[in-house]
């Protein structure tokens, strides 16, 4: 791509529509939690099977995400682009007028198979169409519609699902699917060089099945009891069989496999890869924790918990708009130090929660980490691609997207996993102090009493819960601690000068 002196009136132009189309996708990861109990009724599904509509949407995004740089070679990027807004669009519209489980799942695949080139396409086309000196800051505008449409989406869907129907949490892709098409249509180029590589249809299935097979595991593990079930055995043992399969044939396939291993070749890209697959496991985590916890264990109504959850996406916007320009004159590697401090100082926060809490103590660590993680992604996102070889973006951004999503979808397990076995353990250990004996039970509350065990189980669950989501913020706070560290092995940009005098420039 040679975009590199795009004119800055069809730059802007350029940088919306493509945003548009990045973030209907982001939002069409979250947007459809809310509405799984409308879902279900009005589909006439199980509480099992209703999860299906989140997870035919991930796990046809995880497989179809790697083969968009073999797209994007072959078609062009702006053809591709086209293409995605399209049929994520229609398959929006087929969402929204599905009348049954099986037709919702067909075309949550189908958006989820369409919309995952979205988010690398737009990241490569940005760093393509910006000279180095503007990279952050096209980074900046890059990370707010990748991280915030995540945070904001279950707000939205809320809204939309409460006030309107639970089919416009997909009616609402179509008009910005149309104006993104229009956007893409006029003002970009097509991308000037199109390499007419075979396609590795081995190399793609075993990545495929290894992505499938994991994130069935991972989707079904809880619910399955783990590695006690023959099931998710066979999917571990099925998932590491096709991934040695597929590390095997890309290590010697001589350039030619599905995924270019030159990109492995470059420092920062493979710490970029590391350090995002951490960033999008604390991100997601926290989201998927920080709302039942506030509606189940506090009694916060959906739109009181999309409120008090909403300024850490502000805070986040803020962090990029200025990391975006502080990259300008400040080392890389101490922004993102600053980001991964902040990160930790609210996951601390979090880890002192208890069941008496009032807004703000839910809303400044929230903010605190919007920031933070905001100081890290866009840093990251630069200087992730500052060494990577141009021709490279394409497959670099795509494995870029695919270790956030990993990153995330493990993030979510592990936490509900250790969620449930810790409330499981800590009720254990809090029924002991139950008893006639106890000076606080025995002389005020008969035990011999149904109504009288009831409250108290009750309220045990309660404070178990309580328990099991304190350490899993805990849990979140040393892994992001020790990730910390990778900053050290990041390479400084070698353009900082340029950067520099690109500002006073201008």
């Amino acid at each position: 791509m040679t975009e590199t002196h795009t004119p800055a009136p069809y730059r802007r132009l350029i940088t919306l529509s493509i945003m548009l189309a990045t973030i209907m996708q982001t939002l069409d990861s979250t947007i459809a939690n809310v509405a799984l109990p409308h879902m279900q009724g009005s589909l006439s599904a199980s509480q099992d099977q209703i999860t299906w509509v989140l997870t035919s949407y991930i796990v046809a995004a995880a497989i179809a995400t790697p083969a968009t740089g073999w797209l994007s070679d072959r078609f062009g990027r702006k053809v591709l682009f086209l293409g995605a807004v399209v049929g994520f669009t229609i398959a929006s519209a087929l969402c929204g007028i599905s009348e049954s489980l099986v037709q919702i799942v067909l075309a949550r695949l189908l958006q989820g198979v369409f919309g995952a080139a979205l988010v690398p396409l737009s990241q490569a086309t940005l760093l393509d169409i910006n000279p180095r000196e503007r990279q952050g800051q096209a980074m900046a505008v890059w990370g707010m519609g990748v991280m915030v449409g995540p945070i904001i989406g279950p707000t939205l869907g809320g809204w939309l699902t409460q006030d309107y129907s639970w089919r416009w949490v997909f009616y609402i892709n179509v008009p910005i699917g149309a104006l993104a098409f229009l956007g893409i249509l006029t003002f970009m180029k097509e991308t000037t060089q199109k390499r007419k590589t075979s396609f590795d249809f081995f190399g793609f299935a075993m990545l495929s099945l290894a992505i499938g097979l994991f994130q069935m595991l991972l989707d079904r593990g809880e619910l399955k009891d783990w590695f006690g079930s023959i099931e998710i055995q066979l999917e571990a043992i099925g998932a590491f069989v096709t991934a040695a399969f597929f590390v095997a044939h890309t290590l010697t396939s001589n350039h030619d496999s599905f995924i270019d291993i030159r990109i492995f070749g470059d420092r920062n890209f493979v710490t970029g890869v590391l350090v995002i697959f951490i960033a999008g496991l604390v991100l997601y985590a926290t989201r998927a924790l920080l709302p039942p916890m506030l509606q189940n264990l506090m009694n916060y109504p959906v739109t009181t918990t999309g409120l008090v959850l909403a300024p850490s996406g502000i805070g986040t916007m803020v962090a990029m708009l200025l990391a975006g320009r502080m990259l300008r004159v400040v080392d890389i590697r101490l922004i993102m130090l600053a980001g991964f401090a902040l990160t930790i100082l609210s996951l601390w926060q979090m880890s002192h929660y208890s069941l008496v809490l009032s807004q703000s103590d839910i809303v400044w660590p929230g903010v605190i980490q919007g920031i933070g993680l905001g100081f890290i992604f866009v840093p990251l996102s630069t200087v992730t691609f500052s060494t990577l070889a141009a021709m490279l973006r394409p497959a670099g951004t795509a494995v870029f997207s695919l270790s956030r999503n990993i990153g995330s979808s493990m993030g979510i397990s592990i936490v509900q996993t250790l969620f449930t076995r810790n409330t499981q353990i800590a009720h254990a250990a809090l029924s002991t102090h139950i008893n006639a004996f106890n000076p606080l039970i025995g002389p005020f509350f008969p035990l011999s009493n149904p109504a009288t065990l009831l409250a108290i189980n009750t309220e045990l669950t309660r404070q178990a819960a309580m328990i099991a989501y304190i350490d899993d913020f805990k849990f979140m706070m040393v892994l992001t601690l020790i990730t910390t560290p990778l900053i050290a092995l990041i390479r400084p940009l070698k353009y900082q000068d340029e950067l520099v005098t690109g500002a006073v420039a201008e």
